[in-house]
């Protein structure tokens, strides 16, 4: 992509420059524009504070900015935006493709307010059959497409995969299992005893019969349902007739299998092979995307997104918006269904085309059995926006009371709840979460793990003290100017007057006055569902209200952070119990480690082997024995 920036406007020292006269609105605009040129562009506008208030894109900059230059004319959104810009920034590009990527990636980045705004863009599972073994597996696969094998998907979310996981199995008998685990079983598995593998493991199924179930498994999740179930059915009869009543009801609960995946996957287009069905809702100011997932004529499950908008945004442009950034890190099928149009199709197909490496088709259908699937998708959106309307206005509620129950200015927009888990000093982690407007924001939610050399071992004050240390002292140096919803209103520790202490201590330390931070520890009567609560610099605690449902609702916050901060010190507990002396081996990586304990059967064993026996183990150089050799027992 070949970008420059354009030159400086007459007015300011540089683009992007705050007006020492805090000149704002459309006057500042129409100043760039005699310096603008007729190309394809990025422009960006800024507040007083250089706080990135919007970020668009232009098939001509120079008549693109000319029509914010205008005193009127605008919706009420774009008449705000447009008195609040205080300067702008501008990026050229070669063509206007290049310009929309640039201006997605921006959107990404920057998180302007006045953009539509996809807030959760995290990758899709697939199932993956491996090609690598001659008894391939199948497996749930998310991210990259880097291992060999057959993918399908995107299925809507880790359940659907499980489920329909679930079900081959049962179907197709086909192992789960790691390559390690697959290699060193010397008996056949529980699976196997349950009827939900053949035992590859220890040759009860040899490589031919066996690929016949994988291609049969592959052939399903293609679509081509019918002929397996004829098949099996036709077996089923043989078996039958032969009396071999055993392997006719194997085969009998093989066809429940398949039909249970057919029936959880819902509705099964026949005249749409690959397509993403997406509808769009709108009602008081907030939006609701539903995406259909459909592959070889198959729902493979549907999610509900909803993006942050404006009151007054044209449905077109959120479907764009919505399009450019939630297939930013996916692939395109052949087909997207939308509910509405978009400005911009000819340009988005093309950039979709592009990323997909065939043709993508944006289609708005108007009859048949697509228009059907985009009525159920907008029947979905409706509801989920209903549902989410009400959840948010309830969470509004609680917020509201939490303000004034704690005495805050206005309700709190961010909360952050502190907890900590360790075993007497063991294993000690950190735990964060967010709670908001929304509910429960898991995508900040943090973990710390505890670095402290100096900490008396199951020091909670001192632990919760380096956690907020750390916290704080990155979110001054990533924001001193607090321009984004980092920040947080509210927080809430779990503790009593010491915790309120050492964090008051840290808030201080760095000049923090305006966070409120509160206390939350179990009382006398915990078993009654108490609570008491701790502000700074006041010993005695305060309660609320028993049934009141803001203690409950910080109950909820509290037992959040507890269920995070535990699994967090489980998982660290469990990968240190799984470790060994050959993971810090420089060039030991997990198939040399897995050929060493192999060869020895111990890590203890291995690092009291002699060179000659570190030489002899397959895989392993004669340089990385002398290394391992070396690490173990020094130079000599």
């Amino acid at each position: 992509m070949t970008m420059t920036e354009n030159p400086n406007p007459p007015e300011f020292e540089e683009e992007g420059s705050v007006d020492s006269g805090a000149r704002r609105g459309h006057v500042v605009i129409r100043d760039y524009l005699a310096s603008l040129p007729d190309r394809p562009g990025v422009y960006r506008m800024l507040d007083t504070k250089g706080g990135v208030l919007y970020v668009g894109k232009a098939r001509n900059l120079k008549r693109r900015v000319s029509s914010y230059a205008k005193p009127k004319g605008h919706s009420a959104r774009i008449a705000r935006m447009i008195s609040a810009t205080s300067s702008m920034m501008f990026l050229t590009t070669e063509s206007e493709t290049e310009a929309l990527l640039l201006e997605q990636n921006l959107i990404k980045q920057l998180k302007p307010r006045y953009n539509v705004l996809l807030r959760d863009d995290k990758s899709f599972p697939n199932i993956l059959v491996s090609e690598e073994t001659d008894f391939p597996q199948i497996k749930k696969h998310r991210g990259a497409r880097k291992e060999k094998g057959r993918y399908f998907g995107p299925f809507a979310s880790a359940g659907a995969v499980n489920r329909t996981l679930n079900q081959l199995q049962k179907a197709f008998l086909l192992r789960n299992c790691t390559d390690a685990t697959f290699e060193s079983r010397t008996r056949p598995c529980l699976l196997y005893q349950i009827k939900r593998c053949s035992g590859p493991c220890v040759g009860l199924i040899d490589a031919a019969p066996y690929q016949r179930l994988v291609d049969d498994a592959t052939r399903f999740l293609k679509g081509q349902t019918t002929d397996i179930q004829k098949t099996l059915a036709a077996d089923m009869a043989e078996a039958s007739a032969a009396l071999e009543f055993e392997r006719a009801a194997a085969l009998r609960d093989r066809i429940k299998a398949l039909s249970a995946v057919q029936s959880s996957q819902g509705i099964n287009p026949e005249g749409v092979d690959e397509a993403d069905i997406v509808g769009l809702h709108q009602e008081g100011g907030q939006a609701c995307v539903q995406v259909f997932f459909v592959r070889a004529h198959q729902n493979w499950g549907n999610r509900a997104y909803f993006p942050r908008t404006g009151s007054t945004e044209d449905p077109g442009e959120i479907m764009e918006a919505f399009l450019a950034q939630f297939y930013a890190n996916k692939t395109p099928p052949r087909q997207i269904l939308m509910s509405c149009g978009v400005e911009n199709e000819d340009l988005l197909t093309d950039v979709l085309s592009n990323r997909a490496e065939r043709r993508v088709a944006l289609l708005v259908p108007q009859r048949g059995e697509k228009a059907r699937l985009l009525e159920h998708a907008l029947r979905n959106a409706r509801e989920s926006l209903a549902r989410k309307m009400a959840e948010t206005a309830s969470q509004a509620r609680l917020l509201d009371g939490l303000a004034k129950a704690f005495n805050l200015s206005a309700p709190p927009q961010r909360v952050e709840i502190y907890d900590n888990s360790h075993i007497q000093g063991a294993h000690a982690v950190g735990a964060m979460v967010v709670a908001g407007p929304e509910g429960f924001q898991k995508s900040s939610y943090r973990k710390f793990n505890i670095k402290s050399t100096t900490l008396t071992p199951g020091d909670d004050f001192g632990m919760m003290a380096e956690v907020l240390s750390r916290r704080f002292s990155r979110l001054i140096k990533e924001d001193p100017d607090r321009q984004t919803e980092n920040w947080p209103d509210l927080v809430l520790v779990d503790g009593g007057a010491g915790q309120v202490a050492a964090a008051c201590g840290i808030l201080n330390e760095l000049g923090i006055k305006d966070v409120a931070l509160i206390g939350v520890a179990k009382g006398t009567d915990r078993d009654a569902g108490k609570e008491e609560f701790y502000r700074p610099g006041v010993s005695q605690p305060f309660a609320l209200q028993h049934r009141d449902p803001v203690l409950y609702f910080v109950q909820r916050l509290r037992d959040e952070a507890h269920r995070f901060a535990i699994g967090t010190h489980r998982a660290k507990r469990a990968k240190a119990v799984s470790a060994t002396p050959l993971d810090e081996v420089p060039g030991v990586g997990a198939a040399r480690k897995r050929a060493l304990l192999a060869h020895f059967g111990s890590a203890k064993a291995v690092t009291n082997a002699g060179l000659e026996d570190l030489k002899a183990v397959s895989g392993v150089s004669v340089a990385l024995a002398e290394s391992i050799y070396a690490f173990f027992h020094g130079d000599a």
